[in-house]
Protein backbone atom coordinates (compact mmCIF):
# COMPACT_ATOMS: atom_id res chain seq x y z
CA UNK A 1 0.00 0.00 0.00
CA UNK A 2 3.00 2.40 1.09
CA UNK A 3 4.41 1.55 -2.31
CA UNK A 4 1.20 2.09 -3.99
CA UNK A 5 0.46 5.52 -2.33
CA UNK A 6 3.99 6.76 -3.20
CA UNK A 7 4.03 5.90 -7.06
CA UNK A 8 0.60 7.55 -7.46
CA UNK A 9 2.03 10.81 -5.82
CA UNK A 10 4.95 11.04 -7.56
CA UNK A 11 2.89 10.57 -11.07
CA UNK A 12 0.56 13.32 -9.76
CA UNK A 13 2.92 15.00 -8.87
CA UNK A 14 4.91 15.23 -12.06
CA UNK A 15 1.86 16.05 -14.12
CA UNK A 16 1.12 18.74 -11.82
CA UNK A 17 4.21 20.99 -10.65
CA UNK A 18 5.35 21.69 -14.57
CA UNK A 19 1.59 22.88 -14.74
CA UNK A 20 2.09 24.89 -11.45
CA UNK A 21 4.86 26.78 -12.27
CA UNK A 22 4.44 27.42 -16.35
CA UNK A 23 3.74 30.79 -17.20
CA UNK A 24 0.30 30.88 -18.91
CA UNK A 25 -2.65 29.96 -16.94
CA UNK A 26 -3.65 27.47 -19.43
CA UNK A 27 -2.32 24.05 -18.02
CA UNK A 28 -3.17 24.36 -14.76
CA UNK A 29 -6.44 25.45 -15.46
CA UNK A 30 -6.85 22.44 -17.79
CA UNK A 31 -5.35 20.03 -15.31
CA UNK A 32 -7.72 21.41 -12.61
CA UNK A 33 -10.87 21.23 -14.68
CA UNK A 34 -10.07 17.05 -15.35
CA UNK A 35 -9.63 17.18 -11.47
CA UNK A 36 -12.93 18.67 -11.13
CA UNK A 37 -14.97 16.57 -13.87
CA UNK A 38 -13.23 13.31 -12.03
CA UNK A 39 -14.93 14.91 -8.25
CA UNK A 40 -18.21 15.63 -10.21
CA UNK A 41 -18.39 12.04 -11.26
CA UNK A 42 -17.54 10.87 -7.61
CA UNK A 43 -19.93 13.19 -6.07
CA UNK A 44 -22.99 12.32 -7.71
CA UNK A 45 -22.18 8.43 -7.04
CA UNK A 46 -21.88 9.75 -3.07
CA UNK A 47 -25.03 11.18 -3.42
CA UNK A 48 -26.98 7.77 -5.04
CA UNK A 49 -26.71 8.66 -8.99
CA UNK A 50 -25.88 5.67 -11.13
CA UNK A 51 -22.37 4.81 -12.82
CA UNK A 52 -23.54 5.44 -16.22
CA UNK A 53 -25.95 8.61 -15.03
CA UNK A 54 -22.52 9.82 -12.67
CA UNK A 55 -20.02 9.98 -15.23
CA UNK A 56 -22.82 11.98 -17.58
CA UNK A 57 -22.87 14.69 -15.19
CA UNK A 58 -19.28 14.61 -14.37
CA UNK A 59 -18.77 14.89 -18.07
CA UNK A 60 -21.12 18.05 -18.19
CA UNK A 61 -19.60 19.58 -15.14
CA UNK A 62 -16.49 19.73 -16.73
CA UNK A 63 -17.84 20.98 -20.19
CA UNK A 64 -19.76 24.04 -18.66
CA UNK A 65 -17.16 25.00 -16.96
CA UNK A 66 -15.00 24.92 -20.28
CA UNK A 67 -17.19 27.17 -22.01
CA UNK A 68 -17.34 28.92 -18.66
CA UNK A 69 -13.57 29.75 -19.27
CA UNK A 70 -14.01 30.21 -22.75
CA UNK A 71 -16.32 32.57 -22.90
CA UNK A 72 -14.10 35.23 -20.43
CA UNK A 73 -14.93 33.95 -16.89
CA UNK A 74 -12.17 33.71 -15.76
CA UNK A 75 -10.83 37.04 -16.54
CA UNK A 76 -14.11 38.28 -14.24
CA UNK A 77 -13.82 39.85 -11.06
CA UNK A 78 -15.98 37.67 -8.37
CA UNK A 79 -15.71 39.18 -5.31
CA UNK A 80 -20.06 39.00 -4.36
CA UNK A 81 -19.35 35.19 -5.65
CA UNK A 82 -16.88 35.02 -2.98
CA UNK A 83 -18.43 36.37 0.00
CA UNK A 84 -21.77 34.74 -0.82
CA UNK A 85 -20.07 31.32 -1.46
CA UNK A 86 -18.26 31.76 1.36
CA UNK A 87 -20.91 32.68 4.09
CA UNK A 88 -22.80 29.58 2.45
CA UNK A 89 -19.85 27.41 3.53
CA UNK A 90 -19.65 28.71 7.15
CA UNK A 91 -23.61 28.16 7.83
CA UNK A 92 -23.53 24.60 5.93
CA UNK A 93 -20.53 23.52 8.27
CA UNK A 94 -22.57 24.65 11.00
CA UNK A 95 -25.66 23.09 9.94
CA UNK A 96 -24.07 19.98 8.79
CA UNK A 97 -22.16 19.08 11.35
CA UNK A 98 -24.68 19.74 14.09
CA UNK A 99 -27.42 17.22 12.55
CA UNK A 100 -24.86 14.64 11.59
CA UNK A 101 -24.65 11.51 9.01
CA UNK A 102 -28.33 10.68 9.99
CA UNK A 103 -29.40 14.50 9.22
CA UNK A 104 -27.26 14.58 6.24
CA UNK A 105 -29.94 11.68 4.41
CA UNK A 106 -33.05 14.07 5.43
CA UNK A 107 -32.21 16.53 2.84
CA UNK A 108 -34.27 16.38 -0.93
CA UNK A 109 -31.36 14.24 -3.18
CA UNK A 110 -31.75 16.42 -5.86
CA UNK A 111 -30.59 19.73 -3.57
CA UNK A 112 -27.33 17.91 -1.98
CA UNK A 113 -26.37 16.76 -5.89
CA UNK A 114 -26.67 20.11 -7.23
CA UNK A 115 -25.41 22.17 -4.21
CA UNK A 116 -22.19 19.87 -4.12
CA UNK A 117 -21.50 20.30 -8.14
CA UNK A 118 -21.83 24.09 -7.05
CA UNK A 119 -19.78 24.28 -4.79
CA UNK A 120 -17.05 22.15 -6.67
CA UNK A 121 -17.40 24.25 -9.41
CA UNK A 122 -17.02 27.40 -7.53
CA UNK A 123 -13.50 25.86 -5.79
CA UNK A 124 -12.44 25.13 -9.42
CA UNK A 125 -13.01 28.88 -10.07
CA UNK A 126 -11.10 29.94 -6.93
CA UNK A 127 -8.32 27.69 -7.26
CA UNK A 128 -7.33 29.17 -10.76
CA UNK A 129 -8.08 32.67 -9.91
CA UNK A 130 -6.11 31.94 -6.72
CA UNK A 131 -3.22 31.05 -9.45
CA UNK A 132 -3.69 34.04 -11.47
CA UNK A 133 -3.15 36.35 -8.13
CA UNK A 134 0.28 34.73 -7.87
CA UNK A 135 2.12 31.47 -7.06
CA UNK A 136 2.67 32.82 -3.90
CA UNK A 137 -0.72 33.34 -2.86
CA UNK A 138 -1.70 29.75 -4.06
CA UNK A 139 1.13 28.40 -2.72
CA UNK A 140 0.00 30.00 0.88
CA UNK A 141 -3.20 28.49 0.42
CA UNK A 142 -2.09 24.97 -0.24
CA UNK A 143 0.24 24.79 2.41
CA UNK A 144 -1.84 26.14 5.00
CA UNK A 145 -4.41 23.13 4.68
CA UNK A 146 -1.61 20.54 4.36
CA UNK A 147 -0.08 21.75 7.39
CA UNK A 148 -3.27 21.97 9.09
CA UNK A 149 -3.46 17.96 8.17
CA UNK A 150 0.11 17.40 8.74
CA UNK A 151 0.26 18.64 12.32
CA UNK A 152 -3.02 17.45 13.24
CA UNK A 153 -2.23 13.90 12.19
CA UNK A 154 0.69 14.19 14.15
CA UNK A 155 -0.58 16.27 17.21
CA UNK A 156 -3.33 13.78 17.14
CA UNK A 157 -1.08 10.54 17.49
CA UNK A 158 0.87 12.02 20.22
CA UNK A 159 -1.90 13.52 22.39
CA UNK A 160 -5.02 12.68 21.09
CA UNK A 161 -7.94 11.91 23.74
CA UNK A 162 -10.88 13.78 23.31
CA UNK A 163 -12.89 12.76 20.06
CA UNK A 164 -13.67 15.83 17.67
CA UNK A 165 -16.42 14.15 16.00
CA UNK A 166 -16.48 10.52 16.95
CA UNK A 167 -19.56 9.44 14.42
CA UNK A 168 -18.12 11.02 11.83
CA UNK A 169 -14.73 10.77 11.63
CA UNK A 170 -13.34 9.00 14.66
CA UNK A 171 -9.61 9.18 14.17
CA UNK A 172 -10.08 12.92 14.71
CA UNK A 173 -9.05 14.42 18.26
CA UNK A 174 -9.18 17.68 19.84
CA UNK A 175 -5.54 17.72 20.47
CA UNK A 176 -4.76 17.26 16.58
CA UNK A 177 -7.40 20.01 15.58
CA UNK A 178 -5.05 22.31 18.46
CA UNK A 179 -1.72 21.12 16.91
CA UNK A 180 -3.10 21.44 13.51
CA UNK A 181 -4.11 25.06 14.43
CA UNK A 182 -0.68 25.75 15.86
CA UNK A 183 1.03 23.81 12.78
CA UNK A 184 -0.59 27.00 10.68
CA UNK A 185 -0.02 29.66 13.01
CA UNK A 186 3.46 28.94 12.60
CA UNK A 187 3.54 28.41 9.02
CA UNK A 188 1.80 31.92 8.56
CA UNK A 189 4.34 33.71 11.37
CA UNK A 190 7.51 32.36 9.32
CA UNK A 191 5.73 33.26 5.89
CA UNK A 192 4.96 37.12 7.57
CA UNK A 193 8.94 37.23 8.72
CA UNK A 194 10.15 36.45 5.61
CA UNK A 195 8.20 38.82 3.16
CA UNK A 196 8.80 41.52 5.45
CA UNK A 197 12.72 39.98 5.00
CA UNK A 198 12.59 40.10 1.22
CA UNK A 199 12.80 36.44 1.14
CA UNK A 200 9.76 36.34 -0.61
CA UNK A 201 7.78 38.03 -3.16
CA UNK A 202 4.89 39.97 -0.73
CA UNK A 203 2.34 37.93 -2.47
CA UNK A 204 1.27 35.45 0.14
CA UNK A 205 -2.44 35.96 1.74
CA UNK A 206 -0.73 36.38 5.32
CA UNK A 207 1.20 39.05 4.39
CA UNK A 208 -1.98 40.45 2.79
CA UNK A 209 -3.91 39.54 5.96
CA UNK A 210 -0.88 41.60 7.88
CA UNK A 211 -1.43 44.46 6.43
CA UNK A 212 -4.88 44.41 7.61
CA UNK A 213 -3.54 44.07 11.33
CA UNK A 214 -2.57 41.60 13.56
CA UNK A 215 -5.74 40.34 14.75
CA UNK A 216 -7.23 39.99 11.52
CA UNK A 217 -3.93 37.86 10.85
CA UNK A 218 -5.29 35.54 13.54
CA UNK A 219 -8.99 35.26 13.28
CA UNK A 220 -8.49 34.85 9.37
CA UNK A 221 -5.84 32.10 9.51
CA UNK A 222 -7.81 30.29 12.49
CA UNK A 223 -11.15 30.81 10.31
CA UNK A 224 -9.22 29.38 7.42
CA UNK A 225 -7.70 25.95 9.58
CA UNK A 226 -11.16 25.78 11.49
CA UNK A 227 -12.81 25.40 7.79
CA UNK A 228 -10.15 23.22 6.37
CA UNK A 229 -11.27 20.59 9.31
CA UNK A 230 -14.72 21.28 8.22
CA UNK A 231 -14.34 20.19 5.22
CA UNK A 232 -12.96 17.25 5.74
CA UNK A 233 -15.72 16.35 8.69
CA UNK A 234 -18.31 16.91 5.96
CA UNK A 235 -16.95 14.59 2.94
CA UNK A 236 -16.51 11.75 5.58
CA UNK A 237 -20.08 12.45 6.51
CA UNK A 238 -21.43 12.06 3.04
CA UNK A 239 -19.22 9.26 2.47
CA UNK A 240 -20.83 7.78 6.09
CA UNK A 241 -24.31 8.23 4.72
CA UNK A 242 -23.61 6.27 1.46
CA UNK A 243 -21.83 3.87 3.22
CA UNK A 244 -18.71 3.87 1.52
CA UNK A 245 -14.61 4.61 3.24
CA UNK A 246 -13.48 6.50 -0.45
CA UNK A 247 -15.36 8.45 -2.51
CA UNK A 248 -13.47 6.35 -5.27
CA UNK A 249 -10.16 3.98 -6.28
CA UNK A 250 -9.00 6.73 -8.81
CA UNK A 251 -5.90 7.80 -7.27
CA UNK A 252 -4.56 4.36 -6.03
CA UNK A 253 -3.53 4.34 -2.65
CA UNK A 254 -5.38 7.42 -1.88
CA UNK A 255 -8.98 7.22 -3.01
CA UNK A 256 -10.35 9.74 -4.98
CA UNK A 257 -10.37 12.86 -6.48
CA UNK A 258 -12.57 14.25 -3.27
CA UNK A 259 -10.62 12.33 -0.74
CA UNK A 260 -7.36 14.61 -1.56
CA UNK A 261 -9.56 18.14 -1.87
CA UNK A 262 -12.23 18.34 0.52
CA UNK A 263 -10.62 20.12 2.97
CA UNK A 264 -9.37 22.70 0.07
CA UNK A 265 -13.21 23.05 -1.33
CA UNK A 266 -14.02 25.55 1.65
CA UNK A 267 -10.53 27.03 1.85
CA UNK A 268 -9.86 28.16 -1.94
CA UNK A 269 -13.13 30.67 -2.37
CA UNK A 270 -12.72 31.74 1.82
CA UNK A 271 -8.92 32.46 0.94
CA UNK A 272 -10.08 34.81 -2.02
CA UNK A 273 -13.07 36.08 -0.11
CA UNK A 274 -10.51 37.24 2.49
CA UNK A 275 -8.13 38.66 -0.14
CA UNK A 276 -10.99 40.76 -1.80
CA UNK A 277 -12.13 42.55 1.26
Amino acid sequence: MLKQRVITALALLAVLLPALFYSQIGPFAALGLLLITAAGWEWSRLNGVGEAGSRAIGLVLGLLLAAFWMAGGLDTDWRALWMGVGLVWVLLALVMLRRGVVGWGRWPAGLRLMAGLFLIAVAWLALVQARMRGLEFLLSLLLLVWMADIAAYFGGKAFGRRKLAPTISPGKSWEGAISGALGVALLAAGWIVADQRGLAHQGSLYSGLWAKGPAWTVLAVLGLTAMSVAGDLIESLVKRSAGVKDSSQLLPGHGGVLDRVDALLPVLPLGMMLASI
